[in-house]
């Protein structure tokens, strides 16, 4: 008999905890309203993005600088959307590099933040986001304890020496 107390737990994800092991009601619910609520974050975010290009627009800086605002923000978005998809799919230790940066490059996750949660939503259509990263790590380490276990069966104190 295996000790419970020392078998691994499986990580929370945001916005579904831990129900993403057993898959139960409250998951599917879950996994109803999420890209839901992604997706209202996108179409939010990219109202407040459209209302600081009119507020440029307004002052009448010109076409060019109107055109360097829109392009800062497509190349944010589509970086924001491209480091939040690999940490999604492939967990926050495959981030390296410029997509590892936190602080050098806030501004370019903040600027980006509807590429980012695009990039949720489409994630969330398919599974939980990082579902897939979390259950692997999860299955590898309650295979790993298994063995340990197994190998621990009887009296280990017991053993006859020679």
């Amino acid at each position: 008999m295996t000790d419970d107390r020392s078998a691994p737990a499986p990580e929370p994800i945001r916005f579904f905890g831990t129900s993403w092991v057993e898959r139960g009601r409250d998951y599917w619910l879950r996994r109803a309203v999420v890209p839901v609520g992604a997706l209202v974050t996108v179409l939010a975010g990219a109202l407040v993005l459209r209302f600081a290009v009119s507020g440029v627009q307004l002052s009448k800086a010109g076409g060019f600088v109107n055109g360097l605002l829109i392009a800062a923000i497509a190349v944010c978005s589509c970086l924001a959307a491209l480091r939040n998809w690999k940490q999604l799919t492939e967990g926050r230790e495959a981030l390296t590099g410029w997509m590892a940066e936190e602080k050098s490059l806030g501004a370019v996750w903040m600027i980006g933040c509807v590429g980012a949660a695009a990039a949720y939503f489409l994630r969330s259509l398919t599974e939980a986001p990082g579902e897939a990263v979390r259950r692997a790590h999860y299955e590898r380490a309650t295979a790993q304890h298994e063995r340990r276990s197994a190998g621990r069966s009887g009296r280990p104190g017991k053993r006859r020496k020679g």
